[in-house]
């Protein structure tokens, strides 16, 4: 009888360790949460490669079925892809894959409606030379920031030698030509001087791009 309550206490003693332990491991996991460091793994860096000027794509090589398409294009925008590919002689999926590449290559860069300015009451246009009162970085950058918002003025350049700035305004009339000058080309936006040509008949215009251009 003292034999079996001996073996029955070791077995007692046995269970009570065996609980104690899992006890332990379930707090040692808790623990673990809040006061242990996370595993290396999970410490890794993301490691986002950057792109070198050099490492960047190149403009894309333009054969004749380029050319094609950029001179259809460039006279008339409004043509879907069946009509694009009839003109310049090619598949439709070859010229959808053309475009495509051509507008993600940034040679088309957008396509657009030109409008006539006389028909919206623009009647007055005008070439406008810009001299500011200090050439540095600072002032050309915060006059060509300040112009930009200004939807009178459709063409802004930095131009060199002589004036630093040549735009090309239209407007209204000549009470609208002033109040853009008495808005923009003031002191306050550092402007020295201001040389202005009023055109009174315009012979030519024309935005396509010469394309031969590119193969020099």
């Amino acid at each position: 009888m003292q034999t079996m309550n001996l073996y029955d206490l070791i077995f007692h003693r046995i269970h009570e360790l065996q609980e104690y332990s899992i006890k332990f491991r379930i707090l040692a996991f808790f623990l673990s949460l809040f006061f242990i460091s996370p595993p290396k793994f999970a410490r890794r860096r993301t490691i986002i490669p950057t792109i070198k000027a050099s490492d960047s794509a190149a403009p894309p090589q333009l054969d004749d079925l380029d050319h094609r398409i950029l001179a259809q294009l460039q006279r008339d925008a409004s043509l879907n892809n069946l009509e694009l590919a009839d003109q310049v002689h090619a598949s439709p999926a070859t010229c959808l894959r053309r475009v495509r590449r051509l507008i993600e290559s940034g040679v088309i860069e957008r396509q657009v409606a030109i409008v006539s300015p006389g028909a919206l009451g623009a009647h007055l246009s005008a070439i406008v030379e810009i001299t500011l009162d200090a050439q540095n970085a600072e002032r050309l950058a915060g006059f060509e920031g300040l112009v930009a918002s200004e939807a009178a003025i459709t063409q802004c350049y930095r131009v060199s030698p002589g004036p630093d700035f040549v735009l090309m305004v239209v407007v209204a009339d000549m009470p609208g030509y002033h109040a853009l000058a008495h808005r923009l080309f003031t002191a306050q936006a550092h402007v020295r001087n201001v040389r202005s040509f009023f055109a009174i008949h315009r012979s030519k215009f024309e935005t396509q791009v010469p394309l031969r251009a590119r193969q020099a």
